[in-house]
């Protein structure tokens, strides 16, 4: 089961939790107001709220994770490190009524999906973090990365993994390649293609599609594509919209073809190597899932040091080996490259953990939709999808 599958699972029963963190009214926390006495230098500990199966861990023992046993031993910070976070909608749902009651959360550092880190910083509760104290993320982090439309200067958030949402096919069964996504379009694939549920999941690949340049899309771009969706649903051509259950499909082959995540498909593949995951020519999204402080945290200089421990190429190479999504930190590479494990130094080459040259040309992130246009959006897309 991957990472992503078994969060589908955790998360199905989250709809209300979902619903009650987007009613949540905007409560803005201006920049002097986040901060609390930092306790960092006296009490060294720190409290890392993250989701399943997302840091490296001991093939032996299971419970032990080599890298933050390591980061503990050279710091002295001892880190309380939970698995809490199944679902974006819910777990904004569980600390926003302390955030927006300028309350502690309890947590230090938290990791949330770029679309969703946008809303954190609009509402002002994530505090900017000190670079002159990250030297390796100044250093390392992925240009690529570097300035997500909601976070210019990435001075709230750090990527913690990185991937591409693209098309994942089964080309032997499908009998041919898919180099578009007007390919999944074509005949051969009526009632045998998916498409991911989620709208921020899945919309931008379907503009890039239609050509939208998505780092500034518009009104017209959405609407087009939904236009376009309507069509597909009436023909019976997209089988269904999925969450992150479409890869037993995928490798059964009653999906022949369907919008996939990068980290998905490489675990599918150590099973299948019939399974081809690509960058349609148009483009795909490259997204993160990034590290943030929260308001009032007691141990910011704490997360802060954990935060670039990460960013040293050495202990981005040990967590890009072991949950296999795009690395965030190219540096890493090499050394992955020169390991004396022959399965270890081939992900050194590997695109979906490091896109080549030609791939990264045609990655893109979207710009966040505003807290305007959400709505709206997310009604048409919803009528759609059945939601």
């Amino acid at each position: 089961m991957s990472r992503r599958s078994l969060l589908r699972a955790l998360g199905a029963g989250a709809g209300a939790a979902a619903l009650a963190g987007c009613g949540v009214p905007a409560a803005y926390i201006a920049p002097g107001d986040r901060a609390a006495q930092d306790r960092s230098a006296e009490d060294k500990q720190l409290v890392f709220a993250n989701w399943p199966l997302y840091i490296d861990t001991d093939e032996e023992h299971p419970g032990r994770r080599p890298t933050l046993d390591e980061f503990q031993r050279r710091s002295g910070v001892s880190v309380k490190y939970t698995e809490e976070i199944n679902d974006n909608d819910e777990f904004f749902g569980k600390i926003s009524p302390a955030l927006m009651n300028h309350q502690d959360t309890g947590r230090d550092l938290i990791v949330v999906s770029d679309w969703m880190c946008a809303r954190y910083v609009r509402l002002g509760w994530v505090q900017e973090m000190d670079r002159s104290a990250q030297p390796n993320v100044a250093r390392h982090l992925d240009p690529l990365l570097r300035e997500p439309s909601f976070d210019p200067g990435r001075r709230h958030s750090v990527p913690w993994q990185s991937g591409i949402t693209g098309i994942a096919y089964h080309r032997k069964k499908l009998g041919r390649e898919i180099r578009r996504t007007a390919d999944l379009w074509r005949d051969d694939l009526r009632g045998r293609v998916t498409l991911l549920a989620g709208m921020d999941e899945a919309f931008s690949l379907l503009m890039q599609g239609n050509g939208a340049d998505v780092t500034r899309w518009t009104a017209d771009d959405f609407h087009r594509m939904t236009d376009q969706l309507r069509r597909l649903v009436r023909r019976r051509h997209i089988r269904r919209f999925t969450g992150n259950d479409y890869i037993k499909e995928l490798s059964s082959g009653d999906v022949l073809a369907c919008q996939a995540y990068s980290g998905d498909i490489i675990q599918l593949q150590a099973d299948n190597p019939d399974i081809e995951f690509v960058v349609p020519e148009e483009g795909a999204e490259l997204w993160a899932e990034s590290l943030m402080i929260p308001d009032l945290a007691r141990h910011k200089a704490n997360a802060e040091r954990l935060i670039d421990f990460y960013y040293r190429p050495e202990v981005a190479a040990k967590l890009a080996a072991s949950v296999n999504y795009v690395c965030p930190v190219p540096a890493a590479r090499d050394v992955l490259a020169s390991s004396r494990d022959r399965e270890t130094a081939e992900l050194a080459s590997n695109p979906l953990i490091f896109p080549t040259d030609e791939m990264r040309g045609r990655l893109a992130t979207a710009r966040d939709m505003t807290a305007k246009e959400r709505p709206g959006f997310l009604k048409e897309w919803n009528e759609i999808v059945g939601l």
